[in-house]
């Protein structure tokens, strides 16, 4: 439990343990075996800190702020996860805020000056000490490079990689926890998912990724007179570092502003759905972070997109399984949806298929006779994400974050224009795939490449047919049984097993002070025996009243 600079997780550990119990927040301290870090918890944090004007969702987010910006950023990062997430937790812990105290001017000048190895008036003209924004991993400056263009300049944190590190330890660690004791943890791939969060969030520190994710943005869009990408200057950009053109103009959710600028809100919103859904259909690269803070609307009507930290990818066979689900809906079509579900990679264990079927059929009925063009996009996601959590079904991160991108963009829409509806930006994508499933250019490639697969499985079948004999005949063949219905006896058995074990201590306890209180009476005995035979009393009362607590605890919530 020590870290690279020599400091032990210890202090954290404790202090997250101290968090969530102080937010009542006792099956997350149980699940993650934190309880050894916060003695008698369930005692002294039961209602302690917890208003009952608070629900339990409100108490997570706010312990997710207390705990900082690694605990933010993941609470974020689950918010994309409708299918794992219940919706009274996915609604509160979208509300995280990444505002935080800024850095001093003094701590941030050092920073800079540290990167371009030079003071800071020889690098920028102008520097504004008081920042634009203030967030977990990084803060906003305003300045103006020596020729006089506006920038943003975006200062890494001193010191945040470090305390970043270490909590993504902690919280691998914490996943690993779960997965053994919290039956719900072990029907996800809950470590994967940290993997996951943890490969993001170190990208996000990088900010050298961030301007390359710009320049593939200005590439996808050049030539485009409707949408603004700003540039990156790369003399003042390091991985701690990025300076960025400054974009200016009306916040898009402004609408006050907007309506008094004159501009046109119905659109603006048909302008932004485009550039979106271009971005995900054509370019197969879109920014992954659609709230209003991120775009500014420039005269002219314009749009300014800013902060390319969080990104999302998604490859053409992707893109069409999205349009299958889709058009499955609207063509009523069970057996395809069911079909494209599957292949999504949503199943991570043996699933009733028919079951599943009837789930899904219910659900497209409500959409009989619907047209595309006036689906909502989000009531529909949200419809399926309820069947996916009761078939404990597992969407692949990818595409979890690119459902939630949809949702949110849907949402920007809406708030221009009340009749706004992304699914009827969304069909000429769909027209145009299903032209290219008819092509026979679409399956010439698959169908060559399912000829290869079959030929190599009939060179290899022998062979391992071969194989699987010799280990027959000499005995090597093995089976492996795993079943996750035996877990939870298993951890109530070692529960019962560590409680007799403390039974049996604490009698032997008593016995051997008894025998030997009765037999043994050293030189001044008398001076001193009261005071062993008071203190073993003590201890062995205690001991008792603790583990009889538990047993009667245990035995209030079996």
């Amino acid at each position: 439990m020590v870290t690279k600079h020599g400091k032990t997780h210890l202090f954290r550990y404790r202090q997250i343990a101290a968090v969530l119990a102080r937010h009542g927040l006792v099956f997350l301290l149980e699940a993650f075996g934190l309880t050894r870090y916060v003695p008698f918890h369930r005692v002294i944090f039961k209602k302690i800190g917890r208003p009952a004007t608070l629900s339990p969702p409100e108490h997570l987010r706010l312990a997710f702020e207390e705990l900082g910006p690694t605990f933010i950023k993941f609470g974020q990062i689950l918010s994309t996860r409708p299918d794992l997430v219940p919706p009274a937790y996915l609604v509160e812990i979208a509300k995280l805020q990444d505002q935080v105290p800024s850095v001093s001017s003094d701590k941030i000048q050092k920073v800079l000056e540290k990167e371009f190895g030079k003071p800071l008036n020889q690098v920028f003209a102008t520097f504004d000490n008081k920042p634009l924004a203030a967030a977990s991993i990084g803060q906003v400056h305003a300045a103006t490079l020596p020729d006089g263009t506006k920038v943003v300049v975006k200062v890494r944190r001193p010191e945040i990689v470090s305390q970043i590190e270490e909590d993504l330890e902690i919280i691998q660690k914490m996943a690993l926890s779960a997965t053994r004791h919290w039956q719900s943890a072990s029907q996800y791939d809950l470590t994967g998912i940290v993997g996951e969060f943890a490969r993001t969030l170190r990208q996000e520190l990088d900010y050298i990724k961030e301007a390359h994710n710009v320049e593939l943005f200005t590439a996808n869009f050049a030539g485009n007179p409707t949408i603004h990408i700003p540039q990156v200057y790369w003399k003042t950009t390091t991985s701690q570092v990025i300076t960025l053109q400054r974009i200016e103009g009306i916040k898009i959710n402004d609408l006050s502003a907007l309506d008094k600028a004159g501009v046109n809100r119905k659109a603006l919103a048909a302008r932004a759905a485009k550039n979106f859904l271009k971005m995900i259909f054509e370019d197969g690269f879109y920014h992954a972070d659609i709230h209003p803070g991120n775009f500014f609307v420039e005269p002219g009507g314009r749009i300014g997109l800013v902060d390319f930290g969080m990104v999302g990818r998604v490859d053409k066979k992707t893109r069409h399984q999205l349009v299958g689900l889709i058009l499955a809906v609207v063509q009523q079509d069970t057996d395809s949806l069911v079909d494209t579900f599957l292949e999504l990679g949503v199943a991570r264990q043996p699933i009733k298929r028919e079951v599943l079927k009837r789930d899904l059929s219910q659900f497209i009925s409500r959409y009989y006779d619907a047209p595309l063009g006036e689906l909502n996009l989000g009531n529909l996601i949200e419809e399926v994400m309820v069947i996916i959590r009761l078939h404990h079904l597992q969407l692949p991160s990818d595409l979890a974050l690119l459902l939630k991108t949809l949702v949110m963009s849907e949402g920007l829409g809406t708030q221009l224009d009340p009749t706004f509806k992304l699914t009827y930006f969304l069909q000429p994508y769909v027209k145009k795939m299903i032209q290219e499933r008819m092509a026979v250019s679409y399956w010439l490639p698959q169908l060559g490449q399912a000829g290869l697969n079959a030929a190599q499985v009939g060179l290899d079948l022998p062979v391992q047919v071969h194989r699987l004999l010799e280990d027959l005949e000499h005995g090597n063949l093995e089976v492996g049984v795993q079943s996750q219905t035996y877990q939870p006896f298993l951890n109530r058995l070692e529960r019962l097993v560590n409680r007799l074990v403390l039974g049996i201590v604490v009698a032997a306890f008593i016995n051997g002070l008894a025998i030997l209180l009765a037999f043994y009476h050293p030189l001044d005995w008398l001076e001193w025996g009261n005071f062993f035979f008071t203190i073993g009393i003590i201890v062995t009362t205690c001991i008792g009243i603790y583990l009889s607590w538990v047993i009667l605890w245990s035995g209030r919530h079996r």
